[in-house]
């Protein structure tokens, strides 16, 4: 029995031994910085040529391994979007394969796409994508509104009043531009809980061609992706924003015709 216990305690000594050991390969996880972007605030809006660009980005790059499957390329050509024309969309979507059916045969087969088709998937199923990355990734379609971060006392007490919304696509910025840092370990990334993700570094300078003469950097890539995301993760962004205004400034109204009938009404009490 005191054989047991000591073995016990030796056991326990060497994992608090070991415990400060580990923790010094670990990467601390950095909070995300604020960045600015057009979309930002209670007037803010999409910039078309950024969406279209990040669209290249999300084609080019992204798609090889994630999915964006409640987007339709339809979409691609709604207003407060990147606002291609029908005729490009239609074009675009032909070079993609969907898959249909079954058909008369009974068996499912491939066709070009249509405008009224989403995004297809890189893989048949999750499993498939495990089996060839190691991991599933997520899909994009609300990405930038499901990634955020805590900025914590007392900055999120300030950010309703501010309407800093942004959480998601500063996160994804800093994540893709600025977290990989460790050349000796390409998925260390500085942003992401625990300071290592299963994605490698997807983005370099000069890997996707612009044609408007934008910067072919890793940080306008990411700018412009991000962008994207945040777009088909808000498609409506645009249209909720000149709502919320316009509801406002009827608040605004009604609140002071209320103020000045009131006044009217009760002015004879005294």
């Amino acid at each position: 029995m005191i054989r047991l216990k000591t073995l016990g305690l030796a056991a326990v000594l060497a994992a608090a031994i070991a415990l400060p050991a580990a923790a010094q390969h670990s990467h601390e996880t950095k909070t995300p910085e604020r960045q600015s972007w057009s979309f930002a605030g209670p007037f803010g809006t999409f910039d078309r040529a950024q969406l279209q660009r990040g669209f290249r980005v999300f084609r080019e790059v992204c798609s090889n391994c994630h999915s964006a499957k409640l987007v339709s390329f339809r979409n691609l050509a709604q207003p407060g979007g990147p606002e291609f024309s029908e005729a490009q969309v239609k074009a675009l979507s032909a070079e993609y394969k969907v898959q249909d059916g079954p058909g008369e045969d009974g068996k499912m087969f491939e066709r070009p796409g249509r405008p009224a088709d989403r995004f297809p998937s890189p893989y048949a199923n999750p499993e498939a994508a495990k089996a060839t990355l190691g991991a599933v990734p997520p899909d994009m379609s609300v990405l930038a509104k499901a990634r955020s971060y805590s900025r914590g006392f007392p900055l999120f007490l300030v950010d309703p009043f501010i309407q800093y919304q942004e959480h998601g696509p500063d996160y994804i910025y800093s994540l893709l531009a600025l977290g990989y840092t460790d050349d000796k370990d390409p998925n260390a990334n500085v942003y992401f809980p625990g300071g290592h993700i299963a994605m490698a570094k997807p983005l370099s300078d000069g890997q996707v061609e612009y044609t408007d003469g934008s910067p072919e950097t890793v940080q306008q890539y990411t700018r412009d992706v991000t962008a994207f995301l945040m777009w088909i993760a808000e498609p409506k962004l645009e249209e909720r924003k000149k709502t919320g205004f316009k509801v406002m400034a009827f608040l605004l109204l009604f609140a002071g015709l209320l103020y000045f009938t009131k006044k009217r009404v009760w002015a004879g009490a005294h």
